[in-house]
């Protein structure tokens, strides 16, 4: 099976369409939200450039999605010069296939085509989240050994590199 991470704006109407139909688990939308709340924030964001959507094709069918942010839309805790890593959602019909690894490791990539000025990515999980930290960390992702009190409970700062 082939993956490609492509930027939203690149699918079709159809993928588009299918992209509407991933769900994560229950469990999993307090972390992560849903699609609709996913591409809400892509498609009203008033600063174009500042947020982009991904989504990761097996097949050329959506199974994947994230968001990356840069200035103005960082939050307080990143680097300026880095860019965020948002609402990652796998369909709960293709977990457990890799493709979230997947999505990790296609991102670096993506990431500077986007923003050729960025000098890393980092992300905010929460602590108690093992499957989500585990994914990261594998994928080459180093916490920042900070942990602090977030929107659930307390939240680690993971950092990726680029370029270097």
């Amino acid at each position: 099976m082939e993956t490609r991470l492509v930027p939203y704006e690149t699918l079709s109407l159809v993928q588009k369409q299918q992209l509407d139909t991933l769900h994560v688990h229950p469990e999993q939308l307090a972390y992560s939200g849903d699609i609709y709340c996913a591409l809400n924030s892509l498609l009203v964001n008033p600063s174009p450039n500042a947020i982009k959507g991904f989504a990761l094709l097996a097949d050329e069918m959506p199974v994947a999605f994230l968001l990356l942010k840069r200035p103005p839309c960082l939050p307080h805790w990143a680097d300026e010069h880095s860019a965020t890593l948002h609402a990652l959602q796998v369909d709960r019909q293709q977990q457990g296939r890799g493709f979230g690894k997947a999505c990790l490791l296609a991102l670096p990539a993506v990431a500077l085509q986007a923003w050729p000025e960025i000098q890393g990515l980092e992300l905010s999980v929460d602590a108690d989240n093992v499957a989500a930290m585990g994914l990261y960390l594998s994928a080459g992702w180093v916490d920042s050994g900070e942990a602090y009190k977030g929107r659930i409970g307390y939240e680690r700062r993971l950092r990726l590199a680029l370029g270097e």
